[in-house]
């Protein structure tokens, strides 16, 4: 029995923790622990108070360079979502990190695990207030991090990256922040210990119950899928749910991923990020299961009218849970939440919903229309391609002629910030390859971000840009007719060359001039499997995010 016990803890030790050795400096012992974590691809844009990590970079780590700090957050959390393990940054100083923090706060909200650090000024001039120096480094990037650091010593610098790392990847994942000063890297490490972060918990069995009968008893049920469902590869679970319980699935207002497949038969659509259209869909159900999403995220005020003891929420966010105005709200990663559910749920003999209307045929004609865009691109896209999203002006187009039927295979910004979606595909790129990737984007989010093309091309990714062109920001001109603003200056883009701008980063690029010539372009643009940017002038007019129907 001793003999069987002290096995035992012996396992558990192996399992759950993982012992650094000793290394003769700061920078051999970070690297080790980068490769111990399979963390081995860094994304950065470095400078002078980073070039002592960079110091003999090993061959079996890859640096990948974004042209500005942005970008870099960016490709980590699309890299970082895609393989489920945290992704290693490393910025430069104040000033690169403050140009990352727009990207940054999309990190956060969207619950991407990131490892960010940036460099210092020498420990010995931060009493002194030196060029390039970070003050109050700590506070600089918060409340946008789950926990930031700059190490007392340095030989602490590894031991302060490892709790960083077990912070960004314990759930709801995030970004976290270590600050390292320039001459911390040569110094002589410890050991370091790392602790294992917890992936999943369940639920409680009892508030699981209390949920189990309110979906037992109820006759029109609906279930509303959010991003952690995909984050946590429960595409499985929750159609199992839906197909046992013949429950219609709506996807929560702007999720950033996709969590059901769209050409389900009980997929019902998007729901509005606006509470009176809102509450105007759900009110027919007498039972609302929220999964791994808020409840709810709205864009615009309005008056909600839902009855909330009709409302049961599963997540596996404590804050979200906290939020939530309903009765009953159970903790759980979503894999083990909804398997746990789906033992308690009986058999079912409601009617299964009216299917939802299929989308009329997009018009074939000058100017292009988005929705014409959209079709194409599904009809011609390898079905196990991600598509990574940022034309907002389109996203109503996308969601009804541009289904997403696999998990992983959609990705788009949680935060409403521009700049995420074309560094982003070269972060989920440079994960999957050769998985093909498409980048949807509007003009005006193009050049929040645009020198990621750039990158994509030095890695001769399998990345398709389709540019949607409609000369301004589409979204805030729907946005300010909805709130009848007028000669609001600000709003127009006339003389960008997408063409030009891609070709001058390496990148191949065409213009469609027509609606005919669209597939063909499309489809050449897919067929090449490395960087291409199909810019295709569109409808000014049509632009949808805000239509409330």
């Amino acid at each position: 029995m001793r003999e069987e016990r002290h096995r035992a803890l012996n396992d558990f030790a192996n399992t759950a923790m993982i012992t650094v050795e000793r290394a003769t400096s700061v920078r051999q012992a970070v690297r080790n622990l980068l490769r111990s974590l399979k963390m081995t691809t860094v994304f950065g844009n470095p400078g002078s108070t980073e070039l002592p990590f960079l110091h003999e970079w090993p061959a079996d780590m890859r640096y990948v360079l974004a042209l500005q700090e942005a970008s870099a957050i960016s490709m980590a959390d699309g890299y970082a979502q895609a393989t489920g393990n945290a992704a290693f940054v490393n910025l430069h100083s104040a000033a690169g990190l403050g140009n990352g923090l727009g990207n940054l706060f999309t990190a956060y909200r969207n619950q991407a695990p990131l490892v960010v650090t940036a460099g210092q000024q020498a420990r010995s001039l931060l009493l002194k207030h030196p060029y390039l120096f970070a003050e109050s480094a700590t506070e600089f990037p918060k409340p946008y991090v789950k926990w930031s650091c700059e190490p007392a010593t340095a030989a602490d610098v590894p031991a302060a990256i490892a709790r960083a790392y077990c912070a960004a990847m314990m759930k709801p994942c995030g970004p976290t922040f270590v600050s390292i000063p320039i001459d911390d890297w040569e110094v002589e490490s410890k050991p370091v210990v790392i602790r294992s972060a917890p992936r999943e918990f369940g639920p409680d069995p009892e508030r699981l119950r209390i949920v189990a009968e309110a979906f037992n008893r109820s006759q029109r049920p609906a279930i509303i899928v959010g991003p952690s469902i995909d984050a946590d590869r429960a595409w499985d679970e929750v159609v199992a749910l839906a197909e046992r319980s013949s429950a219609a699935v709506w996807e929560s207002p702007v999720s950033s991923r996709a969590s059901f497949p769209e050409d389900h038969p009980l997929f019902a659509g998007f729901l509005p990020a606006a509470p009176e259209p809102l509450s105007a869909k759900l009110n027919h159900y007498d039972f609302v299961l929220v999964l791994g999403a808020p409840v709810f995220t709205y864009h615009v005020a309005g008056e909600e009218s839902l009855d909330s003891s009709g409302i049961c929420l599963m997540t596996d966010d404590m804050d979200a849970a906290a939020r939530a105005p309903v009765r009953t709200s159970v903790l759980a990663t979503m894999r083990l939440g909804i398997s746990a559910l789906l033992e308690l749920l009986s058999s079912t003999r409601r009617s299964r919903p009216a299917p939802r209307s299929p989308a009329p045929e997009p018009r074939l004609d000058d100017p292009t229309a988005a929705e014409l865009v959209m079709a194409t691109v599904a009809k011609l896209m390898p079905r196990d391609a991600v598509i990574v999203e940022e034309a907002p002006a389109h996203r109503t187009a996308m969601h009804n002629y541009l289904p997403i039927r696999t998990p992983g295979g959609f990705y788009t910004t949680a935060s409403g910030g521009l700049g995420y979606a074309l560094p982003a595909a070269v972060g989920i790129a440079l994960a999957q390859s050769p998985r093909q990737v498409i980048c949807l984007l509007g003009d005006g989010s193009a050049m929040y971000s645009i020198q990621a093309l750039w990158t994509a091309v030095q890695h001769n990714l399998p990345l398709t840009v389709v540019l949607f062109n409609n000369g301004g920001y589409g979204a805030l001109k729907a946005f300010s007719r909805m709130m009848h603003t007028t000669n609001a200056p600000g709003l127009e883009l006339p003389g960008l060359d997408f063409v030009a701008i891609a070709k001058g980063l390496g990148c191949a690029a065409v213009r469609v001039e027509t609606a005919n010539g669209l597939a063909t372009a499309i489809r050449e643009a897919l067929a090449i499997k490395s960087p291409t940017l199909v810019e295709v002038p569109v409808d000014a007019e049509t632009a949808d995010l805000y239509r409330q129907d």
